[in-house]
């Protein structure tokens, strides 16, 4: 056979194979997920990143790959998403504020989806919610934002008392310790008539020593700063707020279900839902300027009956109808 003959075959051949045919010889698009963390941080929130990705029509092992890099230290951030860089991902999804700034700096070609806490024009990150120009696109919560109306529910439930902490990781940039919010807390307890203190921890142990602070204070109302480090210890946080009798409004409904007494904020899992989504998009050839900075469209107030009843505290009907759930 002619050499001509045989490339002419080679190609009508080719171009008789059916679409999956072709789909299976493209390589598999490789997402680089990079989180703080011990390895496997986030558990079921993954489940809901995977859902979203899975509704844009991408199946983790099946037409993507996932490169999972969790963080234990904020100094090996750089590092690991110059790693991801270095293994050409397709797409990086920049899990918290520190993280998708460290991947913007890091790249500005490849695409970046990211799950934040903060306002992403104020960081840098995005030009406008709407119109995010750039690499750069996601989903906020705003969740420090929200620890004026925390505070508020926690008076309402806890009416006599006149001092409410706030606990805080003095080590998180975008916690509740910032000028910014730390100013909206204060003017928040003024409109209630409670004085506010600000106590930090940073480890296991000095959760420990504020909660034997509380104690000896006689602390009655206590807000949990949004903090990823906060949400890990939050067995610790839970079980020492219940030993000392220390009535305590979360950020995640996640606290609750652990034995906690409120919680207000969005849902994370609908977040992670949200950013797997967008991170299909991307991957399916939509530009990230091209998609708005997504925001919670709801936030959840979580009551724990069980545990206001071993407080000895009396729900308050009104808090009760602002409820989305109630844990009996």
């Amino acid at each position: 056979m002619k050499r001509r003959e045989f490339i002419s075959l080679v190609g009508c051949a080719a171009a008789s194979l059916p679409l999956a045919a072709w789909a299976q010889q493209k390589p598999m698009p490789v997402i680089g997920f990079l989180s703080p963390g011990p390895p496997g941080a986030g558990g079921p929130l993954l489940g809901g990143f995977r859902l979203g990705l899975s509704e844009a029509g991408y199946t983790e092992g099946q037409n993507v790959a996932i490169e999972y890099h969790w963080v234990e230290a904020n100094d090996r951030l750089a590092t690991m998403a110059a790693d991801l860089i270095g293994r050409k991902v397709d797409l990086i999804v920049a899990i918290t504020d520190p993280v998708a700034r460290t991947a913007q700096t890091a790249s500005s070609t490849i695409p970046i989806v990211f799950f934040i806490g903060g306002d992403p024009v104020a960081n840098g990150l995005v030009a406008s919610l709407a119109r995010p120009g750039g690499n750069l696109t996601g989903v906020t919560i705003f969740g420090d934002e929200l620890n004026p109306k925390r505070l508020e529910l926690l008076s309402e439930l806890v009416p006599e008392a006149r001092m409410i902490v706030l606990l805080v990781n003095p080590n998180n940039p975008l916690g509740a310790a910032g000028p910014a919010i730390s100013s909206k807390m204060q003017e928040a307890a003024r409109s209630k008539g409670v004085q506010l203190r600000i106590v930090n921890a940073t480890s296991e142990r000095e959760i420990d020593a504020a909660f034997a602070t509380f104690a000896e204070l006689q602390v009655r109302a206590l807000v949990i700063d949004t903090d990823l480090f906060f949400f890990g210890q939050r067995e610790q946080i839970g079980a020492l707020a219940a030993r000392y009798s220390i009535p305590a409004i979360y950020y995640r409904r996640e606290f609750v279900t652990a034995g906690g007494l409120l919680g207000y904020g969005p849902s994370f899992a609908t977040a992670y839902r949200q950013a797997g989504a967008y991170a299909g998009k991307v991957l399916g050839g939509t530009k990230p300027s091209d998609l708005p900075v997504l925001q919670p469209a709801k936030f959840e107030l979580v009551i724990n009956a069980k545990a206001a009843k071993a407080l000895g505290l009396a729900i308050p009907p009104t808090l009760l109808a602002q409820a989305d759930e109630v844990i009996e």
